[in-house]
């Protein structure tokens, strides 16, 4: 269709006119304020019934696009000749809006189009009408421009500039129109405009580059907005227009930096730093996937936002492809942060990324069978399940805490179909590989430990029984050991693939070792064979120390679990260390074979261990090599058998005193590794001997010097054994031995206070004393309040910001303790005032040179309301009643005993400044009504007496003393009255042997000698006066003063008058 040219004088002048409206809607579009109405016109009404129209719903959108486009070419296209062979009816109804049009062009169009639009501005974010209007506007855009490129075919051949054309210029006039409003004043303004303008933006496919330029400055002024929803907006603009300018540069080395990745490095920028979580999820989804973006999207997955989180694995991630283009460090990771989220959400997105994304990438994906028909996924296959685990680096990712067991499990759950063909035949057993093998393993683990027992059929038909498993286990531990001897024996180092070859063999005897930890061994034959194989396992030396550890703990599954199996166990443990030690000392010099099993021991000093002549000349004679040679052989036998008998003391649970097997070993290896010269050997002899103090009351008593010795002279890595040890034995043998041995306290707390010299040292020490403390291990009040107060100060002191194990373990530690008994409120109570002026004093020490105070260390103010938070009683678990229950009448003695100290350490001689930290904490005590009676009322005398000597000076701390006076006043006067009240009801209480003589009402004798009725209400077997009497003669009291004839007799009076009556 031809471009119209139009030679009337009143389009022109209409023209003028509209353009004058223009310039003055722009002049008054900073502000809300609605551009000046022009006559109404035919024009008018067709474009507002289309827009009246797209905003009540999207269904009706596109047929909207297309009536709104016809409008559109009336008043920019020339017409065509209608053909003859049309209809009259239609040819009429042709000519008549052909007519209604012939009176606008294009400039009309624009200005009644862009008036529409303007009405959509002021509307609230909340109202679903804008962005239906908003999405109806960039729909109608994209048609319009679809149509114009139509229209003008081939004749422009030169792809490099953009037409123009009615469509083109209703976006720059529409675009330039709004452009403004983005600084407008109104918030919503602001948004819709925003709005209006990233949707326009993400709609086309082509902007003018001058409109290009605006639009960018504008949003990118946007993104700094203090609306968070008008930076979402801005961004998803921004998103768009980065993503086309790194497309375009078809060079970016010879690039202007300002210019072309100016932009994206703010979005960058933004997406790092925005506080809110909306902006940066729009960024995530929004922004181009680059190689230099890439990092800063997936580092999206540690944000502190869970649903952007979420989003990088339900979004980002599938969107990337194929995930093998990722580095596999990079997998690791974010497999490992999805499924260890604290969100479960993440979790499942995580899973299913795994087990359905992923997966598929390395199975492939079937053809569709028809072109519009989507993709199926492939049928089950072991290959890509393999391909899968090597990826994700399963010899590294399988380990015990590794997150390919994690992986496996959700992806058993999830994929039915995988758990359903795997086939364990012998094949497969015979070809293991480390990714084959983990297979197996995972799915035993997920069958026997999953759905409480639903899967364990399917396990017991897929697996072989013990005797074959004990078969391929004894093939590959020959193989293992084969490998490391030949390693051994070379001299070359370096060997990069042997090493690589034994790291997967060992991986591969590991697996099968954690099968073996979980089978059934009720059958004899396949029991035997696996004791015998395990057994002879446990006697090589060249067995690594991780199979040997699950070597140990599978014997002792097969031994029966009682006295006598453990002896078993020992016993055979034992006996197994006996060989490790002859075989290595064979291995060594040949003239050394009579030297015993305690010849291994290193002595204590040459002079105390008598040796014989000949061996001392030969002694002289070795040179100096050999007997470096023969110290390190020594160190390497006592190593290997000391951790052989760790792995077998931490599976034993029996006294160690009627074990015989256990006393001979503590005697002759254990006790002598410890007195070794050798720091190596007398470390792990360290730790045998903590394993058999916790067997042992006496020893562990006797030894608590020693640990304790341990711990004050060695090196950080010897003080944390030395913890685990000394919490270990008070956590097995009772805190008796903490009061018994005061420097022991002294030890936790130096370890606490340990953070600027061993910062790892007071981080397993707070574990360890919260531990002490939570489980109730330590009852003494002096000694736990030590401890509690120690936690506090080191909870918030500066010195510890850095610390992050140290903050975690309280930040859940302190709440918890606290709330969980009403004893601990009251220990948290009682060190509460002296934690905060150790605080004070650090604050008051800290160098503002050194450090900024305001950013390292909490104010006193907000610690000082922490504490009052871990005392408040309503918090405080009590047994049978719900978390969620009202807690306004419970018993709150505890802040009342804070307050109580609170004013004593203000009468003290603390400086003025601490004392207005202090004071303003009393505003903040919950004081319950049922409290104790007595508490309530001395505490009140305290606070009346400080409130009458003016005790606090500043406004502040005066305010919370009136506070809690008045509050205690209320409850004091209440108390007060219900004392009035209960005297009042003693008053008028009967005898109960009189009460229950008689049924019948009873007469006395007024003053003027008429009768009066005095009805007595009785329970049975009580004959005190029930509530209605008691009021009744409330009542009468009231009225005493204006009816002076009537007297109520009192209980001594009516007590007499019956008794008469009686006599009578």
């Amino acid at each position: 269709m031809p471009a119209r040219v139009s030679s009337r004088s009143a389009r022109a002048s209409a023209a003028t006119s509209n353009k004058a409206s223009s310039n003055t809607l722009r002049a008054s579009s900073s502000n809300i304020d609605v551009p000046e109405e022009t006559p109404d016109s035919a024009l008018r009404r067709q474009i507002c019934a289309v827009f009246r129209d797209a905003q009540k719903t999207t269904a009706t959108h596109r047929k909207l696009a297309v009536t709104l486009r016809k409008i559109h070419e009336t008043c920019c296209y020339e017409p065509t000749r209608p053909s003859k062979k049309k209809k009259a009816a239609a040819a009429a109804a042709e000519q008549e809006e052909e007519e209604a049009a012939e009176e606008f062009d294009e400039a009309d169009f624009n200005t009644e189009f862009t008036r529409c639009v303007f009405r959509v501005m002021p509307v609230k974010k909340s109202e679903g009408a804008g962005d239906r209007t908003i999405r109806f506007v960039g729909l109608f855009l994209r048609h319009a421009n679809d149509k114009d490129n139509q229209l003008l075919g081939e004749t422009d051949a030169d792809a490099s500039t953009m037409p123009e054309t009615p469509s083109s210029r209703l976006t720059t006039h529409l675009m330039e129109a709004i452009l403004p409003l983005l600084a407008s004043k109104d918030k919503f303004v602001r948004y819709r405009s925003t709005q209006l303008i990233s949707h326009v933006i993400n709609s086309l496919d082509a902007i003018d580059d001058d409109l290009f330029q605006k639009l960018r400055q504008g949003l990118l002024k946007r993104v700094r907005d203090k609306e968070a929803v008008v930076r979402s907006q801005a961004v998803l603009g921004l998103g768009r227009l980065a993503g086309n300018q790194i497309e375009g540069m078809e060079n970016p080395e010879e690039s202007d930096d300002d210019v072309e990745t100016g932009l994206l490095e703010k979005l960058l920028e933004v997406l790092q730093n925005d506080p809110s979580a909306e902006v940066r999820r729009s960024l995530l989804v929004n922004l181009p996937i680059l190689p230099n973006t890439l990092p800063h999207l997936l580092e999206r997955a540690r944000d502190q936002d869970a649903a952007t989180r979420r989003a990088v694995y339900s979004r980002l991630l599938p969107a990337l492809g194929d995930f093998r283009h990722l580095s596999l460090s990079m997998r690791e990771k974010l497999l490992r942060w999805g499924l260890r989220d604290r969100d479960e959400n993440v979790r499942k997105a995580a899973g299913r990324l795994f087990r359905d994304r992923w997966i598929e990438d390395c199975a492939g994906v079937n053809p569709p069978e028809e072109a519009e028909a989507p993709a199926e996924p492939a049928a089950p296959t072991m290959d890509g399940l393999l391909e899968l685990l090597e990826r994700i680096d399963v010899v590294n990712s399988g380990v015990e805490n590794g997150v390919a067991l994690e992986a496996m499990r959700g992806f058993w759950e999830g994929r039915p179909d995988y758990r359903d063909a795997m086939e364990f035949d012998d094949k497969f057993w015979e070809t293991l590989s480390a990714e084959s093998v983990f297979v197996a393993r995972s799915f035993n683990d997920f069958c026997r430990t999953e759905g409480n027992g639903k899967y364990e059929s399917l396990v017991e038909e897929k697996l072989p029984e013990v005797t074959k498993i004990a078969y391929f286990l004894e093939r590959y531990l020959n193989v293992l050991i084969e490998a490391i001897r030949r390693i051994n024996a070379q001299d070359d180092v370096g060997e990069d693939e042997e090493e690589e070859d034994t790291a997967e063999q060992e991986f591969i005897v590991e697996q099968i070792l954690y099968i073996v930890l979980t089978l059934d061994y009720s059958d004899e034959v396949g029991r035997r064979k696996m004791f015998a194989l395990l057994r002879q396992a446990l006697s090589i030396p060249e067995l690594p120390d991780e199979v040997t550890k699950l070597t140990i703990e599978a014997l002792r599954d097969i031994c029966a679990p009682d006295a006598a199996g453990e002896k078993e166990f020992c016993s055979v443990v034992l006996e197994a260390v006996a060989d490790v030690h002859d075989a290595i000392v064979d291995e060594g010099a040949n003239g050394d074979g009579d030297e015993s099993f305690h010849s291994a021991r290193s002595e204590v000093s040459g002079a105390s261990t008598p040796t014989k002549k000949g061996k001392e000349a030969k002694d002289d004679e070795m040179s100096e090599e050999e007997s470096q040679k023969k110290a390190i052989k020594e160190i390497m036998i006592n190593m290997k058998c000391l951790h052989i008998v760790q792995c077998m003391l931490s599976n034993v649970e029996g006294n160690l005193q009627q074990n015989d097997h256990l006393v001979s070993m503590l005697n002759n290896l254990v006790v002598p590794a410890v007195r070794s010269h050798e720091a190596p050997v007398r470390e792990r002899g360290l730790v045998c001997l903590g394993l058999c103090a916790l067997l042992d009351r006496s020893l562990a008593e006797e030894n608590l010097t020693l640990f304790m010795h341990f711990f004050t002279k060695g090196h950080a890595a010897l003080q944390i054994t030395a913890l685990h040890i000394l919490t270990d034995i008070l956590n097995v043998h009772g805190a008796q031995l903490l009061s018994a041995n005061p420097a022991l306290l002294k030890i936790y707390v130096k370890a606490l206070r340990s953070g600027s010299r061993h910062p790892e040292v007071q981080g397993v020490a707070t574990a360890a004393v919260s531990k002490l403390l939570l489980g109730r291990v330590v009852t003494d009040h002096e000694a736990s309040g030590e401890l509690l107060k120690t936690l506090i100060v080191a909870y918030f002191d500066p010195s510890t910001a850095g610390n992050q194990s140290v903050r975690q373990a309280l930040n859940y530690f302190l709440p918890v303790f606290s709330y969980s008994r009403a004893e601990n409120q009251d220990l948290v109570r009682s060190v509460a005032l002296d934690a905060l002026h150790a605080l004070y004093n650090i604050r008051e020490g800290i160098d503002d040179d050194e450090m900024d105070v305001e950013d390292e260390m909490a104010s006193l103010n907000t610690i000082g309301a922490c504490l009052v938070d871990w005392t408040d009683p309503r918090k405080c678990y009590i047994p049978g009643v719900p978390m969620d229950a009202d807690r306004k009448n419970v018993n709150g003695d505890v802040h009342l005993d804070f307050a109580a100290d609170i004013l004593e350490k203000l009468n003290s001689n603390f400086s003025k400044e601490e004392k207005k930290v202090m004071a303003p904490l009393l505003g903040k005590l919950y004081v319950s009504p049922a409290s104790t009676e007595e508490k309530l009322r001395t505490l009140y005398e305290e606070v009346s007496e400080a409130v009458d000597e003016g005790l606090l000076t500043d406004a502040t701390s005066r305010n919370a003393l009136y506070k809690i006076h008045v509050s205690l006043g209320k409850i004091v006067n209440s108390l007060a009255e219900g004392d009035k009240m209960s005297r009042r009801s003693r008053s008028v209480s009967v005898a109960p042997s009189v009460a229950a003589s008689t049924d019948v009402a009873d007469k006395t004798v007024t003053d003027d000698g008429d009768d009066a009725t005095v009805v007595l209400g009785r329970r049975s077997g009580d004959g005190t006066i029930l509530e209605d009497v008691v009021e009744e003669q409330e009542e009468e009291e009231e009225e005493e003063e204006g009816d002076e004839d009537t007297v109520v007799k009192r209980e001594d009076e009516l007590v007499d008058d019956l008794l008469s009556d009686d006599e009578a």
